[in-house]
C-alpha cells in the first residue's frame, strides 16, 4: 500500500486554542494483485496539546478534491457532517488502484502544540489476513503568538 502524499509536511501557523482543523491522510493505493479492505486508521504519533477528536472517510468526488487540511467551517471546507462517512464498513480498495474513499483526522488544538502529528497507521484484511501499514505523512499546527 503506498499513498499519494505520504511524504512531506503541510501545516498552517496561525491556529488558534480551540480550533478544530481536518488533516487529510494519504489516500491508500493498493499495490498489490489482490484486493483489500481497510478497517482502522490512525495517527500514531499526536503531540500534546493536539486531540483526535475522531476519524472519518469520504468520497473525492463529495469533497470535489483532497482537502489535506482544511479548518472546519472554513470557507472552502467541506460540510464533513452532512456527507456519507464511509468509515462506519472496510473501505474496499481494488488491486492496483488508488482509492475512491480517503480518509481524515479531526483534531483540535488544546494547548499550543508541542511538536507536529505524523505517522499513518492502516489496518486492513487481505485474503483473510490482517495488515497494519504506517505511511509518512505530518501535520504541524502552530499557535499565533
Amino acid at each position: 500500500m503506498d499513498g499519494a502524499q505520504s511524504s512531506g509536511v503541510v501545516g498552517n501557523e496561525h491556529a488558534r486554542v480551540g480550533d478544530v482543523w481536518y488533516f487529510a491522510l494519504p489516500v491508500p493505493y493498493n499495490t498489490s494483485e489482490k484486493p483489500i479492505e481497510i478497517t482502522e486508521v490512525a495517527v500514531e504519533h499526536v503531540p500534546s496539546g493536539m486531540k483526535v477528536l475522531g476519524y472519518g472517510a469520504y468520497d473525492l468526488e463529495d469533497t470535489e478534491g483532497l482537502p489535506v487540511l482544511t479548518k472546519k467551517n472554513g470557507p472552502h471546507t467541506p460540510d464533513f457532517e452532512k456527507l456519507k462517512n464511509y468509515a462506519t464498513e472496510p473501505v474496499k480498495v481494488a488491486a492496483g488502484t488508488e482509492s475512491d474513499i480517503f480518509y481524515l483526522a479531526e483534531v483540535q488544538i488544546a494547548t499550543p502544540p508541542k511538536g507536529s502529528a505524523r505517522q499513518c497507521r492502516f489496518a486492513y484484511q487481505q485474503g483473510g489476513q490482517s495488515y497494519t501499514q504506517t505511511l509518512d505523512c505530518e501535520v504541524e499546527l502552530r499557535v499565533a503568538k
